[in-house]
């Protein structure tokens, strides 16, 4: 007995020793979840007779700025712009060192937006602000409002909204040329900007996707919005601004050669083939000729020649129709690109599309004699084409579900600019069963003006199906293939059946375009009834 206690007693004082010598995992103590805080500066926030050329910001822990080259808005802008640290190692201050030269009376806002960020955590300071005047008052008005875009549900983040000064010394045309009065930032995550410590005065608003920063409106690639009007402050209006992007007159680029029969003819703006003329000034045969055609998705044509030359550069004015370009491209001895044919689409046939005949060279004519359309019983079907503008043949029929339709092209049914004609084509196309698809119908209520354009978009903006309407306001699209769509209507204006864009220096806006604010999710075998109060 007395053994076995001792026994107990040394496998008990084995189990303790254990379990003291075993090592715990450190938690680590609670995430730091707050941002830093400011204490002080030098000289103070919201100072005024301001004169120093460097100021210094503290905080109560360490700091680093992140992105500060989209989220930090000076405005006035400076040029140069002001040297700020830290931008790599972390400091418990802000440095700014002012190397411009400050306006007078004026009251300058640093607005770091969410930049200002603790070293550890990233945790941002919220919108923080250093303002300061060099004049005896801090200016205090407000101009607030939001952003929009004219063909996205929603807008791009980090839009600049500006705010130029209506004296004497304004005109349009200063949104180009220098840096605004004031300028904001709507930030990663807002629609919305608010305009601060401004003085009273006349503006004109705007508000540009500013990519290069420097602070002005750079056509082409950058969007802009504008209020028609000039904003007098202090206002109470809220404003609401809708970026667009504008076309830019056609301005060709040098061409180059592609093909022994095919130049590649870059632009910027808009391309109105049917308007271009070529003009040679390299002497050409009598019998040169030429058309043109555009290349899918790109600000391109291709321009298509006959005979093919033996020159060492063609020379020649292209004429617009208002302006006349004289452009140079070097001709080498290359191969000639000859006709291709590609059916469209491959395989699944969908209800409310067409079979089309894309030809790589441009097509001159058709003959629908040589074509013919069988279903699966070897039964004709009846059939139109229509030669396109976009370089193909459409073939037009209507369709049954879950049938299979087998379409032949004859040798000689298509020609192309080169007299070339087409070798036999075959190909078979399936249709799908009319429960496979969803169906969408759209009541409108409280339309301001005919005639509309009724559209469903994917989350890109890429147009699947669109209706146009003079006075119906039940609108019914079928044969929806299943998946989410944005559902938007356009107030066409002027009547010609496509959206348009707007223009800064006319005072343009674009036509507008409302958004239903739920995706509309089509399934298979379902109708959607969507009621959308324009209002």
């Amino acid at each position: 007995m007395k053994y076995f206690s001792k026994l107990l007693f040394l496998l008990i004082l084995i189990l303790s020793l254990a379990q003291c010598a075993k090592r715990g995992t450190p938690t680590g103590g609670e995430i730091d979840m707050e941002p830093p805080k400011f204490i002080r500066a030098t000289p103070e926030n919201y100072s005024t007779n301001f004169k120093r050329d460097e100021i210094r910001i503290y905080f109560d822990e360490y700091i680093k700025l992140e992105k500060p080259q989209e989220q930090l808005i000076i405005s006035p802008p400076m040029d140069p712009k002001p040297e700020i640290t830290p931008m790599g190692s972390p400091q418990k201050y802000i440095r700014i060192r002012i190397t411009d030269t400050l306006q007078e009376n004026t009251t300058y806002v640093f607005n770091f937006g969410n930049s200002v960020v603790d070293n550890n955590e990233g945790n941002p300071l919220p919108f923080f602000k250093y303002v300061f005047s060099t004049g005896s008052y801090i200016d205090s008005l407000t101009v607030k409002g939001t952003v929009a875009d004219a063909t996205l549900k929603e807008p791009e983040t980090f839009i600049s909204v500006m705010l130029y000064e209506r004296d004497e010394n304004f005109t349009d045309s200063l949104v180009y040329k220098q840096p605004p009065r004031y300028i904001t930032n709507t930030l990663d995550s807002l629609q919305s900007f608010e305009l601060t410590n401004l003085k009273e005065g006349t503006y004109q608003l705007v508000a540009v996707k500013d990519r290069n920063n420097n602070f002005r409106y750079d056509p082409g690639r950058e969007k802009i919005g504008f209020i028609e009007q000039p904003v007098t402050v202090p206002t109470d209006t809220s404003y609401n601004l809708v970026l667009f992007r504008e076309i830019q007159p056609f301005q060709p680029e040098r061409p180059k050669q592609l093909a022994g029969n095919k130049l590649l003819l870059g632009y910027r703006g808009r391309a109105l083939p049917d308007s271009l003329r070529i003009e040679p000034i390299t002497n050409v045969p009598d019998n040169f000729e030429y058309r043109f055609t555009r290349v899918p998705d790109k600000d391109s044509l291709h321009v298509w020649i006959k005979p093919q030359l033996e020159v060492d550069s063609l020379k020649f004015r292209l004429v617009s129709q208002n302006r006349v370009d004289t452009l140079l491209t070097r001709i080498t001895s290359m191969a000639a690109d000859t006709l291709q044919i590609t059916p469209e689409p491959s395989g699944t046939l969908d209800f409310g599309k067409n079979i089309i005949l894309r030809s790589n060279t441009p097509l001159e004519s058709q003959n629908s004699e040589r074509i013919s359309v069988m279903d699966r019983d070897s039964v004709n079907v009846e059939f139109t084409t229509e030669l396109r503008p976009d370089n193909a043949v459409a073939v037009i029929f209507p369709k049954q579900e879950s049938q299979t339709y087998r379409l032949t092209v004859l040798p000689g049914a298509l020609q192309d600019f080169y007299g070339s004609t087409n070798d036999t084509i075959q190909r078979s196309f399936k249709t799908k069963a009319f429960s496979e698809y969803g169906n969408v119908t759209v009541n409108l209520s409280n339309v301001a003006s005919f005639p509309i354009i009724v559209q469903l978009t994917d989350e890109k903006g890429v147009v699947k199906a669109e209706k146009y309407s003079t006075s119906e306001t039940s609108i019914r699209f079928e044969y929806l293939n299943p998946g989410n769509f944005l559902l938007r209507v356009i107030y066409d204006r002027n009547e010609n059946g496509v959206w348009d864009t707007g223009n800064y220096l006319e005072k343009r806006a674009p036509e507008e375009i409302i958004y239903f604010p739920e995706p509309l999710d089509v399934r298979p075998n379902w109708d959607v009834n969507q009621p959308f109060n324009l209002r």
